[in-house]
């Protein structure tokens, strides 16, 4: 992340890259409006209000379930990456890309990708919060079809003509980070509180809640 933070302001290298593929990827599909329509609505689930029901609705049935701990994590992870987005979209104040024929438009800063970053980090605590209650032998399959979709969503930003190659690796990089601090400082607090270490990738984070809260 730091590498690209680095190219950005200063129009290295990786910049040069950046805009030949978005012209090239413009140009591809400017005329397509079928493509068009399915980017958009890819892109629609990584908006913010679209996540906010993809977190809110677990924390509320969470919170009925008496599963604190949780809610606490789905907040805490949601919420502070969405500021830690905002915060570095204002200080690098990188403009977004510019056509004659825009597929779609979008407010604010480009890098990092809000979408991105906030997809992977959404989607990622959900599926940590419910993966022990998904049977063993569909919780590889919840983690690849996950990562397509977020993947995909990063896709659609590019081919929108929202966001170039850095802003959506940039946001994809910082969400993982993020995610993987949240998790690692989540793990402390557990273990703090006298409870064995778990494998978040295989069994979830805080599985004994979880499974308590869905009994």
């Amino acid at each position: 992340f730091g590498l690209m933070l680095h190219q950005v302001p200063t129009d290295g290298p990786f910049t040069k890259l950046d805009e030949s593929a978005a012209q090239r990827l413009h140009a591809r599909l400017v005329d397509n409006d079928l493509a068009g329509a399915l980017l958009r609505g890819v892109s629609f689930t990584g908006k913010p209000i679209f996540l906010t029901l993809v977190v809110g609705a677990p924390v509320l049935w969470l919170w009925r379930n008496g599963a604190r701990k949780l809610v606490a994590f789905l907040l805490v992870v949601s919420l502070g990456g969405g500021v830690v987005d905002t915060v570095i979209k204002v200080a690098v104040g990188r403009p977004r890309p510019a056509f004659d024929e825009p597929i779609a438009t979008a407010f604010g800063n480009s890098f990092p990708s809000g979408h991105s970053m906030s997809s992977l980090i959404c989607y990622g605590a959900v599926l940590l919060v419910f993966l022990p209650l998904i049977p063993n032998p569909w919780r590889r399959v919840a983690l690849a079809v996950t990562s397509v979709w977020v993947l995909l969503i990063g896709f659609s930003r590019l081919a929108l003509g929202v966001h170039f190659i850095s802003d959506v690796l940039g946001g994809y990089v910082l969400g993982a980070a993020w995610l993987i601090g949240s998790v690692a400082a989540f793990e402390v607090w557990r273990e703090e509180r006298g409870r064995r270490p778990t494998h978040p990738l295989t069994e979830g984070v805080e599985p004994e809640e979880a499974k308590a809260a869905a009994s």
